[in-house]
């Protein structure tokens, strides 16, 4: 039997991977499309993130979390391939 947040542990992974791939894309097929452009993203999911004042759920949180830990990701590699 599998732990309890063993469901939140995949989504976490599937999102992540998910919105992982989806940056990837944007920018191998957008020219245009700079870090900024990716920071001004993130920036907008961090206020979402703290404006969670009715509760999200337990799901979603998972989503929120995956998705932002994916960003910074994509960031922080794109800001070292540079270096």
């Amino acid at each position: 039997m599998g732990s309890s947040t063993e469901w939140q542990d995949r989504k976490y992974t599937e999102t992540f991977e998910s919105e992982l791939r989806g940056l990837e894309r944007r920018r191998a097929a957008d020219p245009n499309c700079t870090i900024a452009d990716v920071e001004g993203t993130l920036k907008h999911m961090y206020i979402m993130d703290g404006s969670d004042w009715l509760g999200r759920g337990s799901v979603q949180d998972a989503v929120m979390a995956a998705t932002i830990a994916a960003y910074e990701h994509f960031i922080a590699s794109w800001k070292a391939e540079k270096t």
